[in-house]
């Protein structure tokens, strides 16, 4: 059996872009992805889009020459500590494979990348609900994002435009 091996994606490369729509759509599957298939207009133009997006970096899992799991990273910039931050937008491994420490070596691919780009941290959300990838996240390192105990943990919000 052949070793996990981690790399990064390049967006215009036919086969990394398929791998990636093809972990995202099964991502966006499951039920903590959303339950529905990606639209297949997006996915068309996801890869051509992220490559236009100078934060954007993803990592691909791969396990005897097929993708197994996925993690799209963005840089952002944490005002306070005045450096970039990466944020953890995605990340997915795919049923068969999950439990096996691949989603750690994923997160270990972004943390690597992050250093090297003096990021001050990372950063991600999950639901509530999703146990495993909990604690996947703090085997990790994650912990709950708090200012002072006083003001409460940060909740993750959203409205749609």
């Amino acid at each position: 059996m052949s070793a996990l091996q981690i790399k990064r994606v390049d967006y215009l490369d036919a086969q990394d872009a398929q791998a990636l729509v093809f972990l995202l759509d099964a991502y966006a599957q499951d039920p903590m992805g959303g339950g529905e298939a990606l639209n297949p207009e997006n996915a068309a133009r996801l890869c051509s889009d992220m490559a236009r997006i100078a934060g954007a970096a993803s990592f691909i899992a791969w396990l005897e020459g097929k993708p197994i799991g996925l993690i799209n990273c963005f840089e952002g910039y944490s005002t306070f500590k005045a450096k970039p931050l990466l944020n953890v937008h995605d990340i997915a491994v795919l049923s068969g494979h999950r439990g096996q420490g691949v989603g750690q070596s994923l997160l270990k691919a972004a943390e690597d990348y992050a250093q090297a780009r003096g990021c001050c941290k990372l950063t991600l959300e999950v639901l509530s609900g999703n146990a495993q990838a909990l604690y996947s996240y703090k085997r990790f390192g994650f912990t709950q994002y708090e200012l002072a105990a006083a003001a409460g943990q940060a909740q993750f919000m959203q409205k749609w435009l």
